[in-house]
């Protein structure tokens, strides 16, 4: 095996124009990993935060980025070679991942590249009957949606508020999704269904058709109609977009409810949010071996599904990134490796 490998690289911060596709050395294993071929890798947040020099936190939460780095965390491959002490996985396993996160935020993780080397607790194996490129638009996105709603997966403390981020029971429960047609939304617009919630979806028209498909109960088209002036009662609110905006769904809750913004940053309705007796609450996604394991079953029988809004070569790396900037994401935006 060569010494080197193709791999995205940024030398430093800015626009879609700073990803070089470039030789970089071959990850070296350290205990308790497994190396990884890379055939294809998912898009998310996180690495465009990195990319532009994550300008949407505080100045003291802004991580020490050292350059050149290689962005990105989720991937499917192939097990290439393991460290002496690791018997969970073999050469030849298809397996999948969301390496390093958070822990990888300063450009650790390192999936933008044809080789990756990945701990061993957060790696499992690829669904079933589900291919390469639609497993890798599952880890990150996937997890956030599963940790939010269903099991938080560790007890590590929460960077983004003081008391412990618990998932609400969704059993007949009413659940409105905004941003529903995303990576985020549209894993839990399944995820809450498949727990047995009614769900309404809050997107742009256009996502009708795929989101019914998905599971939602109810649609609302945002641009035609403001979800916050016609929906009521309703006990939880998943707000994929979050954001200082995300107050604006506090009328749609019932007293006793939950406003879980995946984004949190800027909330600050909490004193209205506490008169009316609704919790707010977000947790920071954990890479996890164990819940995507559990989650491949239902990736495998098709329980929850992947979307691809589109995908790019590894090379074409800049391009997936405009896509993104683009907006109106349907799904994920997943590079292809081979």
């Amino acid at each position: 095996m060569s010494e080197m490998m193709k791999a995205i690289v940024q030398h430093s911060f800015g626009g879609p124009e700073v990803l070089q596709y470039e030789d970089t050395p071959l990850p070296r294993l350290k205990a308790g990993e497994v190396l990884v071929r890379v055939h294809a890798i998912g898009l998310n947040p996180p690495d465009w935060y990195l990319r532009e020099g994550y300008k949407m936190l505080p100045a003291e939460w802004q991580p020490q980025v050292s350059f050149p780095v290689v962005p990105g965390t989720d991937v499917s491959g192939v097990v290439v070679a393991v460290s002496d002490n690791v018997d969970e996985f073999v050469v030849g396993d298809e397996v999948y991942a969301m390496v390093r996160f958070p822990d990888g935020l300063a450009g650790e993780s390192r999936a933008y590249a044809e080789y990756v080397s990945v701990p061993v607790s957060q790696v499992a194996l690829k669904p079933v009957g589900v291919d390469h490129m639609h497993a890798a638009g599952a880890p990150m996105s996937l997890l956030t949606a599963w940790q939010f709603l269903v099991a938080l997966g560790h007890n590590e403390p929460n960077p983004l508020q003081e008391y412990r981020h618990a998932p609400v029971p969704l059993t007949d429960k009413t659940v409105l999704v905004n941003g529903a047609a995303g990576g985020v939304g549209h894993f839990a617009v399944q995820i809450a269904k498949l727990k047995g919630a009614k769900v309404i979806a809050v997107a742009s028209g256009r996502h009708e058709a795929l989101l019914e498909s998905l599971g939602a109960d109810e649609f609302v088209d945002y641009t035609k109609t403001v979800p916050e002036e016609v929906v009521r009662n309703v006990d939880l609110v998943v707000d994929c977009v979050g954001g200082p905006a995300s107050g604006r769904f506090l009328p749609t809750l019932k007293r006793g409810g939950a406003l879980f913004p995946i984004y949190p940053l800027g909330f600050a309705d909490t004193k209205k949010a506490d008169e009316m007796g609704i919790t707010v609450s977000a947790t920071q996604v954990r890479s996890n071996g164990a819940q995507l394991a559990e989650l491949a079953t239902l990736l495998s029988d098709g329980t929850i599904r992947v979307v691809l809004d589109s995908t790019f070569p590894l090379a074409d790396a800049q391009k997936a990134h405009e896509r993104a900037a683009d907006g109106h994401i349907q799904g994920k935006i997943v590079l292809k490796v081979m």
